[in-house]
């Protein structure tokens, strides 16, 4: 908990505010504690590992903070997380169970994972029934067989992985696993490429697996990032014969979607709405939605920068693509491989006919970013941008985001009712820009 705009009343320390809350009635973790070192904070997370199974709620670790406001403040913050606050993450609960199949699955770019099947177990508040193995080799390390009695726990107390095996409840009935030879889902050959671990399905687009998982992607919130078109949905529509890749989302109209199960009228209209406003996504999410391997929401930020349409990339070849920073040869191999294949260029024909956007905007790849190097901090209320729209506009002009304001922020972005992000601002003297200010420095 955290206080973020305070009026009438000081607080130097984070323990005065929790104890501030309290007082006002709100919900406060009894547990907490102040200590006056890191080894007394230690003790008592230990403490706490030994007796979280009493709490009436799970959890998997605790946090230790810096309690000095203003030391906080110095510490400032990264991207993603407060410099003055750290995790103490508990062991993984574990578990043991019986394992009692082992089923492969096909991912979007053909990668062939198996899966155990396990007899239900209880496992850090949930019944786990499924856990990842990874990939063969360790299936082969662990000398894991199907009927093994396994213990199980979950790896960041999220995802369920087998750990080990307990081969002294081995009845002899056991059956070794192997990883098919051709894909489950389009009987084309599966292999291991040169240097990996994974096995891959070769069907590619022939592959409905693929196919399927390819277009999950494609509207993931990172990616296309349309609402209500979730996985599930996106299976209907498959199985229905509605799409057969991303760029058949695009034509889907209203009638085709009505019929199926759980789509009333609004839930149509909802989708189609979204699926129309996802044309207006950045270049940069275009094309890490189009699941080119090796091409992470970074490395299509930086394509989108440098080439500012997807037909100039489509054009680009490999000695020119491993000139752009953090593009590899790997990569740029990649990138080459992909718009080279007839099926890709099919599914871009539909998104450039359906009207997707396909170009950066100016102002992104004439000269210097206009906010190349500008370090931004928003607070309050924006009436023209949420505050993922804000960010992602900032970082498309170069500058880039943090959560707190420090001696380093350029400019704090306020709306309707700031936090105390706006008084820190002023204490710092960092130019503090209202929305109609904003805009005109992006328009400069």
């Amino acid at each position: 908990y955290e206080i973020i705009y305070l009026e009438g009343e000081t607080v130097g320390t984070h323990w005065e505010a929790l104890e501030l809350l309290a007082e006002l009635g709100l919900p406060v973790n009894r547990e907490k504690k102040l200590v006056s070192n890191i080894e007394d904070g230690y003790v008592y997370c230990q403490e706490w590992n030994e007796k979280r199974a009493s709490l009436p709620y799970e959890i998997d670790g605790m946090v230790i903070k810096v309690n000095n406001i203003e030391d906080q403040n110095r510490l400032g913050a990264t991207a993603k997380s407060p410099r003055w606050a750290i995790a103490y993450k508990f062991p993984a609960e574990q578990a043991t169970t019986v394992l009692e199949d082992i089923i492969v699955r096909v991912g979007r770019t053909g990668v062939v994972t198996p899966t155990a099947i396990l007899k239900p177990v209880r496992l850090a508040g949930t019944t786990v029934s499924k856990a990842t193995l990874h990939n063969e080799d360790m299936i082969r390390e662990k000398d894991i067989h199907i009927g093994d009695t396994v213990v199980v726990q979950k790896a960041g107390d999220i995802i369920p992985e087998v750990v080990a095996v307990l081969p002294e409840y081995r009845t002899g009935r056991e059956v070794p696993f192997r990883l098919p030879t051709h894909c489950p889902e389009c009987g084309s050959e599966v292999i291991r490429p040169e240097g990996e671990v994974a096995h891959r399905c070769t069907g590619g687009l022939s592959c409905p697996a693929q196919v399927r998982e390819g277009i999950i992607h494609f509207v993931s919130r990172d990616a296309m990032d349309i609402e209500g078109l979730g996985p599930k949905v996106v299976e209907q529509l498959f199985q229905a014969g509605l799409i057969k890749d991303a760029g058949d989302l695009y034509f889907l109209k209203y009638d085709d979607l009505i019929s199926l199960e759980r789509m009333g009228q609004q839930s149509v209209t909802n989708l189609l709405n979204a699926i129309n406003a996802s044309k207006e996504r950045s270049l940069d999410r275009l094309i890490f939605g189009l699941g080119i391997r090796h091409v992470g929401a970074r490395a299509a930020k930086l394509l989108a920068d440098h080439y500012g349409s997807l037909s100039a990339i489509e054009g680009a070849a490999e000695d020119e693509l491993i000139q752009i920073p953090e593009i590899g040869p790997k990569v740029a191999a990649s990138i080459v491989h992909f718009f080279a294949q007839p099926s890709n260029q099919g599914v871009i024909a539909k998104l450039r006919e359906a009207g997707v956007n396909m170009t950066q905007e100016a102002e992104q790849r004439d000269g210097v970013l206009p906010l190349e190097g500008k370090q931004f901090v928003i607070t309050g209320t924006l009436e023209s941008y949420s505050r993922k729209e804000a960010q992602e506009l900032i970082e498309r002009l170069g500058g880039k985001v943090t959560s707190s304001v420090s001696k380093n922020t350029d400019y704090l972005i306020a709306g309707a009712k700031p936090g105390s992000k706006y008084d820190k601002a002023l204490s710092l003297n960092v130019p503090v820009l209202d929305e109609e200010s904003f805009k005109s420095l992006i328009n400069e």
